[in-house]
């Protein structure tokens, strides 16, 4: 089997046994690549804070009445498709806007708009067919979350140019990817409670501190092309600054599951995150790109932690 870097119908920086080039004709691949299915962890990562809010938001409704499990289940199936559907709308967004910069990084060149293997016009459209999935998944809920879910894309609009005027483009990125934090919550009580809004604050920590850890594999190309990020910002003090970010970032999620009356598997669950992300403080390597890679794809296991936490606090309150 042919590389990424020996293959053009591939690209550099995503496995190249998946399932897309597995089952898909190759002239969907450009597309699956401007959707990021080859790289799952994107997707994943966007879904876990409205996951997250799904479960707290029954945490807190378990406290009157046993929450609806079938509605549950619905609006977690939702926000998966929403997250796949609107993280590949987005990314497909920010490959338009970084065309140029991708030419420039090693890392990105062989992407399907640098590459050539699919034209602006094509990349556009189909842009447009995903946010239409997205569009669609927010009209199944209630008129406050589908309000809150069109504010979501002001921020989602600036992040792509945000590495240009800030050296924080990580915060403008948690912004966006922990929107879903909010939403499971307005989905859930058509509102919104201090509970979700720490949890938002706790899920923004989170995403500067692991796009901090992915940032660190692009720097030196940034810095010849003058791109800024928090890894460059942090540079050697990347440790330190990690630890002050998930610190504040698991604080802000135990507030957030105190405030909704969440029962101690919750609180377990959050623990063992905790020691999850100590690790990666611990281990990381800012000159390894591919263990800071490993790393950042961690995160994926620390939101099924978290998840279960939740999850089991419902059970064990229902009990």
């Amino acid at each position: 089997m042919q590389t990424p870097l020996t293959d053009p119908g591939r690209v550099a920086d995503a496995p190249s046994d998946n399932w897309v080039y597995r089952l898909l004709p190759r002239w969907c691949w450009p597309y699956a690549q401007l959707a990021r299915w080859d790289r799952p962890i994107g997707w994943q990562l966007l879904m876990w804070p409205c996951w997250w809010s799904v479960m707290l938001a029954a945490n807190a409704q378990v406290l009157t009445a046993p929450p609806h499990t079938g509605r549950i289940v619905l609006h977690l199936l939702l926000f998966t498709i929403g997250a796949i559907a609107m993280r590949g709308a987005g990314c497909t967004y920010n490959d338009l806007v970084d065309h140029e910069i991708d030419m420039q990084v090693a890392r990105t060149r062989s992407r399907p708009l640098p590459s050539g293997r699919v034209s602006r016009t094509q990349a556009k459209v189909f842009m447009i067919v995903q946010a239409l999935v997205g569009l669609i998944v927010l009209l199944q809920f209630n008129l406050f979350a589908i309000v809150l879910g069109i504010c979501s894309l002001a921020v989602v609009a600036i992040y792509p140019f945000a590495k240009r005027f800030t050296d924080w483009p990580q915060f403008f990125l948690g912004l966006a990817f922990s929107w879903g934090a909010l939403m499971g919550w307005a989905a859930a009580f058509g509102g919104l409670a201090s509970a979700a809004v720490a949890l938002y604050a706790g899920s923004v920590l989170w995403t500067i501190g692991y796009d901090t850890l992915y940032a660190h594999q692009d720097k030196e190309d940034d810095e010849l092309i003058g791109v800024r990020s928090t890894a460059r910002l942090f540079g050697g003090q990347t440790k330190a600054w990690l630890t002050g970010i998930y610190s504040a970032t698991v604080v802000l999620m135990a507030l957030s599951f105190w405030l909704a009356g969440a029962s101690w598997p919750a609180f377990a669950g959050l623990a063992v995150a905790a020691a999850m992300l100590g690790r990666q403080i611990a281990v990381v390597d800012i000159d390894d790109g591919e263990q800071c890679l490993a790393l950042f794809k961690s995160n994926n296991r620390v939101g099924w932690v978290v998840f279960a936490g939740l999850a089991a606090g419902v059970v064990v309150s229902l009990i």
